[in-house]
C-alpha cells in the first residue's frame, strides 16, 4: 500500500482563473420582426436596425438629429414653446406633464438649424415619445416658423415625420395646423426652396394628410407604416380585404406615392446628395477631383 501511494496523484481542487461574466437581463434586445436577440449595444451601433432581418426599430428625435447633422452645428430653435389647454380637455394638463417627463420639454417636434456636409439647412424632427408625435398647435407653429425661415433665407428644409396624427385634446385647433403648415410649404414650392420629407414609422393621420406628403422629394425608411386611417377602419368602410403590405413604405413606393425607400444607414448620404442636387451644386467627389 505504501508503494502504491507513491504513484497515486493527489488531486487538489482547481481555482478558476476566469471570473464568470454576468450580463444583466436589460442589456439584451429582441427584434420584433424575426425574434433575433442580441446585446443592446450592437443594435445601437447598427442604428437600431436588426442585423438579421433588416427591421428598422424606432429611434428618438435626438438620434435623427445626430444622424442628419454635422457635429457641433445643430442649434435648436423655439424650444420654449409650450402646449396649453385651450379647450379645457379632461386630464389634458396631466397628460402634458407626463409627456414632458417621458419625451422632453420640446413638445412633439424638435426644430432647428444645422449643416449637413457643410450645407446649411433647417431641420424638424418629430418626437414620437411625446404623445405619439401628435400634431397640436405647438407642432404646427414650429413647422410654420421653420418653413418661413427657410423661405426667407432661401435654405432647404428637411422634416422627419413620426406621428399618429392630429392631437385629439386640441380638437379643431389641431386640425387647423394641417392647413397652416400646408400653406407655408406651398410658399417654398412656389419660390423653388427645396423641401425634403422623410417618413418614418409611423406617419399617419393629419400629418400624412398635410406637410409629410408635400415634399419635393419624399423618402421613407424600410417597413415604415404610412397612411391616413387605420387598416381596420378602411377594411370596415370598403368591405374588402386589403392587399398584402398595404400602407408600408414599399407599397407606397410601388404605387408612386413616395420617391424612394432608403435604409437608415444611407439616409444621411442620400439627404446630402439630394440637397446638393436640388441646389445645383456639384457632388463632393467632383470638388475633390477639381482640387
Amino acid at each position: 500500500m505504501a508503494v502504491m501511494a507513491w504513484f497515486k496523484k493527489e488531486r487538489k481542487p482547481r481555482t478558476s482563473q476566469r471570473e464568470r461574466l454576468e450580463i444583466p437581463p436589460d442589456a439584451w434586445e429582441k427584434c420584433d420582426g424575426c425574434g433575433h436577440i442580441d446585446i443592446r449595444e450592437k443594435f445601437e451601433k447598427a442604428l437600431n436596425v436588426c442585423p438579421e432581418c433588416g427591421r428598422h426599430r424606432r429611434i428618438g428625435a435626438e438620434e435623427y438629429v445626430g444622424l442628419l447633422t454635422d457635429p457641433g452645428t445643430w442649434r435648436e430653435l423655439w424650444a420654449g414653446l409650450r402646449s396649453v389647454d385651450p379647450l379645457e380637455f379632461e386630464s389634458y394638463p396631466e397628460r402634458l406633464a407626463a409627456a414632458r417627463k417621458k419625451g422632453g420639454e420640446a413638445d412633439a417636434i424638435l426644430t432647428g438649424t444645422a449643416r449637413l456636409d457643410g450645407l446649411p439647412f433647417n431641420l424638424g424632427v418629430m418626437n414620437f415619445a411625446f404623445m405619439g408625435g401628435s400634431m397640436g398647435s405647438v407642432v404646427g407653429e414650429k413647422i410654420a416658423r421653420l418653413a418661413r425661415r427657410s423661405h426667407e433665407r432661401k435654405i432647404p428644409l428637411v422634416i422627419v415625420s413620426a406621428s399618429g396624427g392630429a392631437r385629439m385634446q386640441e380638437g379643431v385647433l389641431s386640425l387647423m395646423q394641417m392647413a397652416k403648415t400646408s400653406a407655408v410649404i406651398a410658399q417654398l414650392y412656389r419660390d423653388c426652396v427645396p423641401y425634403i420629407s422623410i417618413l418614418t414609422d409611423p406617419t399617419t393621420g393629419g400629418v400624412s394628410a398635410s406637410f409629410a406628403m408635400q415634399g419635393d422629394v419624399i423618402l421613407a425608411e424600410p417597413g415604415a407604416l404610412i397612411g391616413f386611417a387605420g387598416q381596420r377602419v378602411i377594411k370596415q368602410t370598403i368591405g374588402q380585404d386589403l392587399p398584402e403590405g398595404f400602407q408600408t413604405a414599399e407599397f407606397l413606393l410601388e404605387h408612386g406615392q413616395i420617391d424612394d425607400v432608403v435604409p437608415r444607414g444611407s439616409l444621411r448620404d442620400t439627404t446630402a446628395r439630394l440637397l446638393r442636387h436640388m441646389q445645383g451644386q456639384r457632388p463632393q467627389l467632383e470638388y475633390a477631383e477639381l482640387s
